[in-house]
């Protein structure tokens, strides 16, 4: 899955009658993060926390607006790949085996993606 970083307020939503929330449990806490899905089919729609009012991290095959195209791409967590799995990776992309130290906001000034 792959999910994006936005403004909370720039999320628009059609049809959250269809919306459930689902918070994951960790041991016996439960996660503030909200995991928002439809009902119906279970597709992942967005995820937001309290914690971070501004944010909201919509998967984007929920997407259904224009986004600009990057200039490049991340691709992290390549050491915890299954082995069938063949990353597209083009030559500005960068590559970790695990999570880089840059933020997704960081990301998005660097390369100028902010609205």
């Amino acid at each position: 899955m792959i999910n994006l970083n936005a403004q909370y307020d720039t999320l628009e939503v059609i049809g959250r009658k269809h919306i459930t929330v689902y918070h994951a449990k960790i041991g016996d806490t439960t996660s503030p993060a909200e995991c928002h899905f439809c009902k119906h089919c279970s597709s992942n729609l967005w995820l937001y926390d309290a914690r971070w009012p501004e944010l909201v991290h919509p998967f984007a095959s929920a997407i259904d607006s224009e986004l600009p195209i990057p200039p490049e791409r991340t691709h992290l967590m390549l050491a915890s790949k299954a082995n069938w799995v063949t990353p597209h990776i083009q030559k500005p992309d960068k590559q970790f085996d695990e999570c880089p130290d840059e933020s997704i906001a960081a990301w998005y000034q660097r390369l100028n993606l902010e609205q």
